[in-house]
């Protein structure tokens, strides 16, 4: 194990953040993002995606990179490219999306390499943490370091693989309290590469026999999921075509040990709703068809839709005239107490109600409306509107929620919808 790492952390976000505060308070940590704001933010001691407390920020971050040497620790956030030179240690945690056709997008993974490799030096490691499919690392990336540094792969320098698995807006298991999968290229590189993360994880660490295994492990933990909540949502289908409470079923299986206790609901975010179709790209590639995952997420896509007409069904049985109604909708974040709206599926149910000529109106207490706006083209306010709605769709279980007088904002002639399954009996409809 290297006596003294020098790390830097490229890209800023959600897993980059806490991971760079936790090194910086036992290494020299640079934290890089090319997003200037986002720099500008961290240095003043602000987390706009809420993962880390100011006064916990303040605690690590530096502002003197002159000063930032072997013989100090601190986090030193910036957004110049020749800062990381310093590093010998370089772990990238940016975002791998998909398109518009569910295809992987790799092209700012691939630059990042293009960027790292231009500073790599002999005995330097890189680390992806990334989500990617099973050989991007090896077969994608390894090849642009070493074109862009001319050094030679595993004489010169070492990669490894460790997939974030960070779960936005969760205070309880939070990056130190969750194991690491780490993954090195060499044996040495491997056990180098889960001491230096073992340093940090108290949950500790798993090193996994390869960086593919490593990878594969990541794509397959979010598909499970997804393939999971997808069944849920199937029975919900069907119950209540029964006219059978879905919570109440699922409450009485739940009794038996080894029943999984997944939730219906919309699946979106930036990981469930995204990684599976990582693992479809490689398995299409080898000629391999993935019936089940397609499924899923097939399933998984149509839930917004279907709430929508659950929710116009309900209305027409109440004799609620349907066009020019206002429905008021709780939640646009894609999951709840996180201001994360990143491919968040409440969007799916309001592009399809307003379809029918409904008038729209989102309250999410945690959603940046500039944001919302940039992203969606949508109004979303912070606070309850005064008005009264026809319907009442709570899309997104935020603690605000629990606690709402609905009959403030509901017409006596109305629908609440609970897509989260928390009013109880006080919903006319729900999952």
């Amino acid at each position: 194990m290297k006596k003294k790492y020098k790390i830097a952390v490229i890209g800023m976000g959600y897993v980059g953040l806490p991971l760079a505060v936790e090194f910086a308070k036992k290494y020299f940590t640079i934290g890089f993002d090319i997003n200037s704001d986002r720099i500008l933010q961290i240095r003043n001691c602000m987390d706009k995606t809420l993962e880390i407390e100011s006064e916990y920020l303040k605690s690590v971050l530096t502002h003197d990179y002159i000063e930032l040497d072997d013989s100090k620790l601190g986090l030193f956030p910036t957004d110049n490219i020749h800062h990381i030179k310093k590093a010998n240690t370089y772990i990238v945690t940016i975002p791998t999306p998909i398109d518009k056709y569910n295809l992987p997008i790799l092209k700012n993974l691939l630059k990042v390499s293009e960027t790292v490799g231009k500073v790599l030096k002999k005995d330097d490691i890189v680390i992806y943490e990334s989500t990617v499919y099973p050989g991007v690392t090896e077969d994608e990336c390894v090849p642009i370091l070493e074109k862009y540094s001319n050094l030679k792969f595993n004489a010169d320098f070492f990669v490894g693989y460790s997939p974030e698995r960070i779960n936005p807006g969760d205070k309880k298991r939070t990056i130190t309290k969750i194991l690491k999968v780490t993954s090195g290229s060499t044996p040495n590189s491997a056990k180098e590469i889960d001491n230096l993360y073992k340093s940090i994880i108290d949950a500790g660490t798993y090193l996994a026999s390869s960086i593919k295994i490593a990878e594969a492990a990541k794509v397959i933990e979010n598909s499970q999921r997804d393939i999971n909540i997808a069944f849920v949502n199937e029975l919900a289908k069907i119950f209540n075509l029964l006219d059978i409470d879905t919570q109440s079923v699922l409450d009485a299986a739940r009794t038996k040990w080894n029943f999984l206790p997944f939730q219906p609901g919309l699946v979106g975010g930036h990981c469930i709703g995204v990684d599976p179709y990582y693992l479809v790209k490689k398995a299409q590639e080898v000629g391999y068809h993935p019936e089940v995952i397609l499924a899923g997420r097939t399933l998984n896509e149509s839930m917004g839709e279907y709430i929508a007409t659950e929710v116009i069904k309900l209305m027409t049985k109440k004799d609620i005239k349907i066009k020019k109604a206002n429905i008021l909708v709780l939640g646009i974040t894609f999951k709840e107490n996180c201001p994360d709206v990143r491919n968040t599926k409440v969007i799916d149910v309001i592009s399809k109600i307003r379809e029918f000529g409904i008038n729209v109106t989102i309250f999410d207490p945690w959603a940046n409306p500039d944001v919302v706006k940039t992203e969606y083209g949508l109004e979303s306010l912070n606070e309850l509107p005064k008005d009264k709605f026809d319907a009442i769709i709570l899309a997104v279980a935020h603690r605000e929620f629990l606690d709402l007088n609905f009959s403030k904002f509901k017409k006596e002639n109305s629908v609440i919808y609970d897509v989260k399954g928390i009013l109880g009996n006080n919903a006319d409809g729900k999952l």
